[in-house]
């Protein structure tokens, strides 16, 4: 092998390191086989959570949470996701699941228009917020609850926030019901080493948010289906590292109205190919609006639409909460199969000849 194949070989070797060791996909012993998950035809009978029958964190172990990162990772997306659909579910369910992900030291704070889970296990807590209680169907029907939701969502006026700018006042007066008693709680947590981290999903992205901002210790925020929050100002304010995921064209991500109210965060779009872009140009390059349901996933099909599930419009089938946690999981397994085989054609290359 001659002096120029060599030093490409060594070249790729080192990319191949970069990828392994020093991008968010470290991965811990190696599965058997990870497959990409199916995905499932959004009816209105699974238009909203909970989702009893799903799998959540499976294969967990072979994808170990990175509480220490400092940058957007995609086995933490895929993490925080599951948690957001998860808290969906009622206290007991929920802290089974979390507990089987090994996050078995659970609290759950109810008030009539907020709901918040809070799992650690001493390295790290999840702090995860419940969206919109009018998105559940499956469960009890609560009109009280559904109403006290219904305030929150719709009071879209603009009122000071504590650090500074203006926030939508559903949205602060919905964390401020539960804030006296999570607050201590959070603390304690940080004061015995915990990374903490904030998600929710719709509603529930605004409540974690706010309430990052609003508690400043803060390993990381990852938001999914987010309305917008605040301000200008509070925008120019919000300093976090915050990850802002949309699914396609998902309709919550597009109010309040633009021009008052900004959104904050780091954006990551998933768009109709299952593919993970960055950045609001990213938005625009690829319609998210015309998503092509045939070919998510990258070649996974989705199951065939029943002709009442394509009366669902895409910007509601896109903010389902569980189609955020299967197209973050099959990101992470498709970015896993291109480190595998990046490896394999290196150890298949030849011989440097000495």
């Amino acid at each position: 092998m001659n002096l120029v194949h060599r030093r490409l070989k060594s070249l790729g070797m080192l990319v191949a390191a970069g990828l392994i060791c020093f991008s968010p996909l470290s991965w811990a012993s190696e599965p058997a086989q990870v497959c990409k998950k199916e995905i499932p035809e959004i009816t209105f009978k699974n238009l909203s959570p909970p989702y009893k029958d799903y799998a959540y964190f499976q294969n967990h172990e072979f994808f170990p949470f990175q509480h220490q990162s400092a940058s957007f990772s995609l086995i933490n997306a895929w993490w925080l996701a599951e948690a957001a659909t998860l808290v969906y579910a009622d206290e007991a369910y929920a802290k089974q699941r979390f507990s089987a992900a090994g996050l078995k030291r659970l609290k759950f704070f109810n008030k009539l228009s907020t709901q918040c889970f809070i799992a650690s296990n001493g390295q790290f807590a999840i702090v995860a917020f419940r969206g919109s209680e009018g998105w559940k169907l499956n469960e009890r029907f609560d009109p009280m609850q559904i109403v006290a939701d219904w305030t929150t969502d719709f009071d879209i006026r603009l009122s000071d926030w504590v650090r500074g700018g203006r926030v939508h006042r559903g949205f602060r007066d919905a964390l401020e019901e539960v804030w006296a008693d999570i607050f201590p709680y959070m603390k304690n947590l940080k004061d015995e080493g915990c990374k903490i981290w904030f998600t929710g999903h719709s509603l529930g992205a605004a409540l974690a948010t706010l309430a990052a901002d609003r508690f400043q210790h803060v390993q990381g925020l990852y938001t999914f289906g987010s309305p917008r929050v605040g301000d200008q100002k509070f925008q120019e304010n919000f300093k976090l590292r915050a990850y802002r995921v949309v699914n396609g064209d998902d309709i919550v991500s597009r109010v309040p109205p633009a021009g008052i109210y900004r959104h904050v965060g780091e954006l990551k779009l998933i768009d109709r190919k299952d593919s993970i872009h960055d950045g609001l140009a990213a938005m625009e390059e690829t319609n998210a609006s015309c998503r092509n349901n045939s070919d998510a996933s990258g070649g996974l099909k989705e199951n065939k639409k029943s002709d009442l599930s394509q009366l669902i419009p895409d910007s509601i089938r896109d903010h389902v909460p569980l189609l955020y946690a299967i197209f973050l999981w099959n990101n992470l397994v498709k970015k896993k199969v291109a480190v595998n085989e990046l490896e394999t054609d290196l150890d298949r290359s030849p011989a440097d000849g000495r």
